[in-house]
């Protein structure tokens, strides 16, 4: 009997949810990125108290880890991981393709043999991307990768790909291939519970010291 509370401020658009026992009983979304910071701590108290909760009654509180938003990242978990210490509950990390392709999934239908690519806008011809199988498996691991039209050759010559997210439309424009499929997806904290809820299962929890999000690359400041 788990209620699990989950943040996702990863990319443009935040959102929280709160779930118990795999789930969804509620959700605040946000879609003006310069708005994650002063939108979160509210948006949890909203959600709390429609449901009829406290910070008292939440067993774990879920995250994404990334690849993303450098800002958004921090946001995201500096706030699980006070709320974690504080309450003296278990972290989870979720990575951001994994979340975003769990949300895919819902979509598909009869495509067992397909892969999920997630891509995450990096700028320029750069995306943040994995592949995952379409039981959610992981099948690479998550790079920052410039796109060119060589990428996923060989994979696209043994498997159809259904491609997505904020990075997938500057994929479309060079990629030509039969095998490669762009869809529409719209993710959010939702589609974490079911990811979240095994992990609570699973007890596997990160460490509220050493767990930091996953970048995607090196952060650069333009500023001398």
């Amino acid at each position: 009997m788990a209620l699990l509370l989950c943040i996702d401020t990863s990319t443009t658009h935040a959102s929280v949810a709160l779930a118990k026992d795999g789930v969804l009983i509620g959700m605040k979304a946000n879609q003006n990125q310069r708005d994650h910071a002063s939108f979160l701590q509210p948006a949890v108290h909203s959600l709390l108290q429609e449901a009829n909760q406290t910070l008292k009654d939440l067993d774990a509180i879920a995250v994404t880890s990334g690849p993303g938003s450098y800002t958004g990242l921090r946001v995201g978990f500096a706030s699980a991981k006070g709320l974690a210490y504080a309450l003296d509950i278990p972290l989870i990390s979720v990575e951001t393709t994994l979340v975003m392709s769990a949300a895919a999934s819902t979509i598909l239908k009869n495509e067992e043999a397909a892969l999920l690519c997630p891509m995450i806008d990096a700028r320029r011809m750069e995306v943040f991307t994995a592949l995952y199988s379409a039981d959610l498996k992981p099948v690479s691991s998550i790079s920052a990768l410039i796109l060119n039209s060589d990428s996923f050759v060989r994979q696209l010559e043994n498997s159809r790909i259904f491609f997505f997210g904020d990075g997938a439309p500057k994929w479309q424009i060079i990629c030509t291939h039969s095998n490669a499929f762009f869809l529409d997806v719209k993710w959010t904290a939702g589609d974490m519970v079911g990811l979240a809820d095994k992990l609570f299962e699973q007890k596997s929890f990160s460490s509220l010291a050493y767990s930091v999000p996953v970048y995607g690359k090196e952060f650069h400041s333009t500023q001398i």
